[in-house]
Parts: C-alpha cells; structure tokens; sequence
C-alpha cells in the first residue's frame, strides 16, 4: 500500500462489534483472565500492552517501514529509553553538536550525563565525524536531520556507513522530516525515534513519543523492559489521538511544506532579515543533500533578525497571527526566540527566530511577518 494508505488503515480494523470504521478508545487498565488464568485476548495490564496503544505502534512501524514499534511517555522518555537501551554495545555515544537542547538539558541535569560519555561533532564534516566514532569504542551514533534550530541537514546513509564500521548503531531523529518526507531505514539507520507530539499528532493535543525498529533489532528487548519495568509507557488516549493525527500526516505535510516554501523565500526577500535557515532555498548549504534524501524540505525554518536579541524579540511581540509559543509541528504557525529558551549553551544566534509554519494560509503568514518586521527594517 502507499503511504496515504497505510496512514488510515495500518494497526486499524472495521469493529466487529459495531462496525465503527474509527478505532475505539480502550482506556482499561487491566484486561480478564480465563477460567484456566490464561489471558485469551493476549492482553494483561495496561502498561504490558493496550489495545490503542499496539495499534498506534503498529501503525507507525509500517508508516516507518520497520518491523516494530515501541511508543512511550513523550518524545524525551523515547530518546532515553534508546540512550539506555544500547548500552550493551558501549557506553560512549556520539551526538550532533547542534543537538535538539532538551538533550542537552537530559545530559547535563541528569544521571544519563554520568553514566555515558557523550561526544558531540558537527555531522555533516565526515572526516571530524570519522574521527569522533573512530577515537574509541562507540556504541551509538545519535542523527538529527534537520537540526533544531540551525536546520542543518546531515547526510543519514554515510553516517550510518561510517557508524556501522565502528561497530555502532545509528539511530534517526525523524520528528522533523516525518515518514513522509525522509526513509532513514532505507538509508542504513537502526532505529528511527519521534516525538510524536509533534507532526505525527499534528494538532497540539497529545504527548507521545516512539522508537520504531527494523527485524530482529538488538534494541526491542532492552526497550520493551524499559517501557514496561520503568513505566514511561504512552497513554492510551495519547495514542488513540496520535492514530487520529497519522491518517492526515501526508496531507497535511504536503501543505506545510507548501506554505513554508513560500514563507521562507518571502523572508529571503525582507531587509530586515539577514538569513533564512530552510533546504528548500538553492542556496542553502543543505539543499542538495537535501533534495538527495528527503522528498520535500520540511516545514520548519529559522530566520535571523538584524539587530540581535532585541529586535528578534521586538518581531516575535509584534506578531498577532503567529502564536509565541514552544512546540512544533500543529496546525497553527508558532514562533520563538531560541537564543532566550536554550540558555547561555544554545548555538542559536542571538537574532534568531524559530518558526514552525502552520496550515494558515501561507499569504496570511507572510503579511503578518512583514508586519512585525517592519519595526526592524
């Protein structure tokens, strides 16, 4: 089946009881034995498994083209759980220096920092990225593409070469680019992680997040005790929303890309603006790759406003259609300073905005940014 198909009927059935084409709800927490105390319709407790949340795990393996699925709490709990997971092949792990800051954070305010040794390199220079993984044992290689928030794009198959030659794993961040746009499994990758509060729910309601894995991955063991030992499993309704959210996703990015082509070449264009961050322009130094391993550039971008923190953040005030919000990936447009959120480590210039480009009408987009620029220009 295409992927249009897949969205609405992979982990989904008709009900038999009813004949409700739209999956039920099952928030039961726990499920009823047998009189022998066997469990007939092979569930048991909600955080062994649930009815919504296999089908939403289902449906995101066949959407990813993996094997198996395993969703948990959010898209941080899912990011751990592969940190943890792999720790059988090393406890060194390589990660982009433009890493996602909630990362960052995780390392830094947590125990993950002291139980592995992180090491970041800029991933799209091969040979500083070869001697990274190549200077001591490495069990995993940690690729975001694009990044958040410079939006540079990292070449996935030559990562995963050159991280299988080290005898490491390598594991996508997908949650930009979404399975609609980027296949990392069938670029080399071993595992393929979202946040799925983003794109995959599309409508800025649920929190979720899941790690899909091809055949017979040395990670769905260790990552299934996690979810289940440690209890960070995803919500039933979380997942039923998430379901709701995934038989829209090609659709819908169809049209966010759309209109955040035309956003980004509408701001390439303001006097204000010094540079817009987004693959889809020619002369982006990720356009190429891009257009190599992604079947469109996405829908987030970043633009930096002359004049520094004050006038990016003068912009983003001004604004009354794009909402000054956190998160991506929903209906509405959303905007943020990154500079000011990550904190003195953020690599984010100083004038640099974030935007996540909606389903608004991209004219509509566009005429409240020049509005909001116009102080600046």
């Amino acid at each position: 089946m295409y992927l249009e198909t897949k969205a609405i009927h992979a982990g989904r059935k008709v009900d038999p009881s009813t004949g409700a084409i739209t999956l039920p709800f099952h928030p039961s927490t726990t499920f009823e034995r047998s009189a022998d105390g066997s469990f007939p319709s092979g569930y048991e407790y909600i955080r062994d498994d649930n009815p919504t949340r296999h089908a939403f795990e289902t449906a995101m393996a066949a959407l990813e083209g993996g094997q198996a699925a395993v969703a948990f709490s959010s898209g941080m709990a899912a990011i751990t759980a592969v940190f943890e997971g792999h720790a059988s092949k090393g406890n060194r792990i390589v990660v982009p220096d433009d890493m996602y800051f909630g990362i960052r954070s995780l390392i830094d305010e947590t125990d993950i920092g002291h139980r592995f040794d992180f090491v970041a390199v800029d991933m799209r220079d091969m040979d500083a990225l070869r001697a990274a993984v190549g200077a001591a044992p490495t069990g995993l290689v940690w690729i975001e593409t694009p990044s958040n928030p410079l939006i540079r794009i990292v070449d996935i198959r030559a990562t995963c070469d050159l991280a299988h030659e080290a005898g490491a794993l390598a594991v996508v961040d997908n949650t930009w680019a979404t399975p609609v746009l980027q296949r990392p499994f069938e670029l080399g990758a071993d595992a393929v992680v979202h946040s799925a509060t983003k794109y995959i729910g599309g409508h800025s309601d649920l929190m979720a997040g899941v790690v899909v894995l091809p055949e017979a991955s040395p990670l769905e063991r260790p990552l299934r005790m996690i979810q289940r030992h440690k209890g960070s499993v995803a919500a039933p309704f979380d997942c039923w929303l998430a379901l709701r959210g995934l038989q829209t996703l090609p659709v819908r990015m169809r049209a966010h890309c759309e209109g955040a082509q035309k956003v980004a070449e509408a701001l390439r264009k303001h006097s204000a603006v010094e540079a817009v961050l987004f693959p889809g322009l020619p002369g982006d130094p990720g356009h190429a790759l891009a257009g190599r391993q992604m079947s469109g550039y996405g829908a987030m971008l970043s633009f930096i406003v002359g004049g520094g923190a004050e006038a990016a953040m003068t912009v983003a005030g001004r604004l009354k259609l794009v909402v000054r919000a956190t998160s991506l990936g929903g209906t509405h447009s959303l905007i943020e300073h990154r500079a000011s959120v990550e904190g003195p480590k953020s690599m984010a210039p100083s004038g640099l905005l974030r935007l996540s480009v909606g389903l608004e009408h991209p004219q509509d987009i566009i005429d409240d940014l020049q509005q909001a620029l116009s102080v600046a220009g």
